[in-house]
């Protein structure tokens, strides 16, 4: 094509179809006959062309971009989160630009700032929150925002999270079962919905079983932090002998602490019980009593939600909230 870049009309000239043929073909969701698709990906592949992402979307005013702001990928429960998300995306047409922030609004603000100039289709804040001034802004755009893995008091934001409430209440009974008497909680970031919720179904479930809360300490969902709330928790002449944190990423610090520097047995000197059930909790090396967070069902409701508000402006507001499970391995007692 003498150096020149390759159109849409040089596939549809050598494909002896109309370019608007082309232009079907290659708009997600748009039809064309088999026999017609054959003959364009033929001529498509000889020529080598593919479609001007960015000037499609100058045009239909549509990018099928979607931005993902992640707060951080230290915890296991992200990386597959993030992974799982962009795959579903992918499957529906639309693709993800990923952007790190911190877990205050403060710094989310100019990373928001910024996917709008991507003139994104939609954006999901994973386990991160966004000012009211943001939102609306968003909302006069016609930018669908979905929390995921966290929520906001505000009933027009879209949120799909695990029912952290009940979560909690799942992992007092887990350790409610053997029968402790002093039973403690690693706490995480204590400004995210998460940990507030989950903290209040936990003390919940201890207050109907008439059992007090021994001794609390925050881990703010970081492996370091956690590991020295837990010496905290456990240098004292009478320790926990049952707990409750709440994330698996810290539970990890907890074990390895537990185990290797105080010398105790788990869960015979001291149970543990987890929240999210991460591929490494069903490790031997960790064999992790948790709470199950639905991640499949989480990401497809994500999915359902985001695209459905984007493709339609009618499409309600809903705060989707899926029930956790409780998977007993070896940190707890029967």
């Amino acid at each position: 094509m003498s150096g020149k870049p390759v159109t849409s009309v040089d596939v549809a000239r050598k494909a002896g179809v109309s370019q608007s043929a082309v232009s079907r073909y290659f708009t997600p969701g748009a039809s064309v006959s088999k026999k017609m698709a054959e003959k364009i990906k033929v001529a498509a592949d000889e020529l080598g062309y593919r479609p001007n992402v960015l000037a499609r979307a100058m045009i239909t005013g549509k990018s099928r971009i979607i931005g993902l702001v992640v707060y951080y990928l230290e915890n296991q429960f992200y990386p597959e989160a993030v992974e799982k998300l962009s795959i579903a995306l992918q499957e529906n047409g639309y693709h993800v630009l990923l952007f790190m922030a911190s877990n205050t609004i403060g710094n989310v603000e100019p990373v928001v700032q910024t996917i709008l100039d991507y003139r994104v289709d939609g954006i999901v804040l994973m386990s991160v929150s966004m000012s009211s001034t943001l939102a609306d802004r968003c909302r006069d755009l016609n930018i669908p925002v979905m929390l995921f893995n966290r929520d906001q008091p505000r009933e027009d934001m879209r949120a799909v999270i695990s029912d952290n409430v009940a979560g909690g209440r799942i992992a007092a009974q887990m350790l409610l079962e053997g029968k402790p008497l002093r039973v403690a909680h690693l706490a995480g970031f204590e400004g995210a919905s998460t940990q507030q919720e989950r903290e209040e179904g936990f003390r919940a479930g201890l207050a109907e079983a008439g059992v007090p809360l021994y001794a609390r300490a925050v881990g703010n969902y970081h492996y370091k932090e956690a590991a020295e709330a837990t010496r905290e928790l456990f240098n004292v002449p009478q320790p926990p002998d049952a707990l409750f944190v709440s994330d698996d990423h810290m539970a990890f610090a907890a074990l390895d602490v537990i185990r290797h520097e105080l010398g105790l047995k788990v869960p015979q000197d001291v149970a543990v019980v987890g929240f999210d059930d991460v591929t490494q909790a069903s490790w031997p090396s960790f064999n992790l009593s948790t709470v199950r967070q639905r991640l499949n069902t989480m990401v497809s409701a994500c999915v359902d939600e985001l695209i459905g508000a984007i493709e339609n402006d009618d499409h309600p507001v809903r705060k989707v909230r899926i029930e956790p499970v409780a998977i007993h391995r070896g940190t707890t007692r029967p």
